[in-house]
């Protein structure tokens, strides 16, 4: 599933692309990954020039000039992938965009993908990305202030904290489990009892881990736009159940946190 990084790869790729490109043709194959019927939607993208393409937690948002906005997510995973002229698209896909120079971009959802056309002053209004947290890639926005003031007065187990994409925006089940062993907290671990000094060593955690994935392009086993594989594939101890921990030597375990899978160390995170 793509989480924060790699959502943050593919914009920049995009931005660096598409912008600029006149979108002729929009073929759409699966209505319901839609916010509008078709017919609406072609009529909000069709003949609009790319502007810039960002990212907020897991979705793409690309500026359609005049006056719209395309958002997509992957949802549980998919591809999203640029045909230069000539190239042939694969078969299978949801939807595709035909550009009037003959590129060509795909887009082909696993699993409750969403592509979503909204007219630009009703972005804020848009129920899927309107009250997205605070984006860690941001470092403007993601400030230990900030991100102290979010945690204060909060209850709760602190992974599903950070996965809620209404306080966080971006994290999911992959990229939060280095994020806890590096911060020295147990998945389960309530809000009021980490003090400072762990609260920062998480800010730092959420940072620093997102960054790194992010500028290796991803996870190894998604594509960003050129159809390429990322290259973050060493964990701490994410998806490493039985193997050393590599700070103190005991075996990682693999527990059930709520209805997510978690794997940590039993000695290093308390």
């Amino acid at each position: 599933m793509p989480e924060l990084p790699e959502i943050y790869s593919l914009a920049r790729q995009m931005d660096k692309e598409l912008r600029g490109r006149r979108i002729a043709a929009v073929q759409v194959r699966q209505e319901k990954c839609l916010n509008i019927p078709e017919a609406e939607f072609r009529q909000l993208v069709e003949g609009k020039i790319v502007g810039s393409v960002t990212w907020r937690g897991k979705w793409l948002f690309t500026a359609l000039d005049p006056g719209a906005m395309l958002l997509i997510s992957l949802g549980m995973g998919g591809e999203l992938l640029l045909h230069q002229v000539g190239e042939s698209p694969p078969d299978k896909y949801q939807l595709r965009f035909d550009f009037t120079d003959g590129a060509r971009v795909s887009v082909h959802f696993w699993w409750f993908g969403y592509a979503h056309a909204v007219k630009a002053d009703d972005l804020k209004s848009h129920g899927m990305t309107g009250d997205l947290g605070l984006c860690p890639l941001r470092g403007e926005e993601f400030t230990y202030e900030r991100f102290a003031k979010l945690l204060a007065g909060r209850k709760g187990g602190i992974k599903a904290f950070l996965m809620d994409q209404k306080n966080v925006a971006g994290i999911g089940n992959v990229y939060i489990q280095d994020i806890l062993f590096r911060a020295g907290l147990h998945p389960l671990r309530k809000i009021e009892t980490i003090g400072e000094e762990n609260r920062r060593r998480l800010f730092d955690a959420v940072r620093e881990n997102l960054r790194t994935a992010a500028d290796l392009g991803g996870l190894a086993y998604e594509r960003d736009l050129y159809n390429r594989e990322g290259r973050f594939k060493d964990f701490l101890v994410g998806y490493r159940e039985g193997q050393a921990c590599p700070a103190c030597g005991e075996k990682i375990v693999k527990i059930k946190t709520g209805g997510t899978a978690s794997f940590i160390c039993p000695m290093c995170q308390s």
